[in-house]
């Protein structure tokens, strides 16, 4: 078993993969092993006062499920698009010179698109809170 855990990882075959296959059922079999200690180990007296559902002692009142208006929704959904937007120029930011007229050429592109659907959210009024 030793002997194959110290096996040489440059060869491209299967028994490279053994220690992730060890570590593998070794991780699976002691969250199980937890897990079922836990049940088997806990308090099994169940009441009213631990089946209601904490929340941080303070008294609830009304239904949790009220209807949201879809506008918080789409404003956070924008906000994750554009987000990403500008986490993409981070490697034209780093590689600018490396990358030449066709990395501009290519990041002038990508912010067309962009704005391409900026302007269709602009029109569509996806941004306007007054209605």
């Amino acid at each position: 078993m030793i002997h194959l855990l110290q096996a040489d990882l440059t060869t491209q075959n299967s028994g490279s993969y053994l220690p992730v296959a060890i570590q593998l059922i070794f991780a699976v079999g002691l969250v199980t092993f937890l897990m079922l200690l836990t049940h088997l180990l806990g308090p099994k007296r169940k009441t009213t006062d631990k089946l209601q559902n904490f929340a941080s002692g303070i008294e609830t009142h009304g239904d949790a499920r009220q209807p949201m208006a879809i506008k918080y929704f789409l404003t956070a959904i924008l906000f994750v698009l554009f987000d990403v937007e500008v986490i993409f120029f981070y490697p034209y930011a780093v590689n600018f010179k490396g990358l030449g007229w066709s990395g501009f050429w290519a990041v002038l592109l990508f912010v067309g698109f962009f704005l391409c659907g900026f302007i269709y959210i602009i029109k569509k009024g996806a941004l306007k809170w007054e209605e």
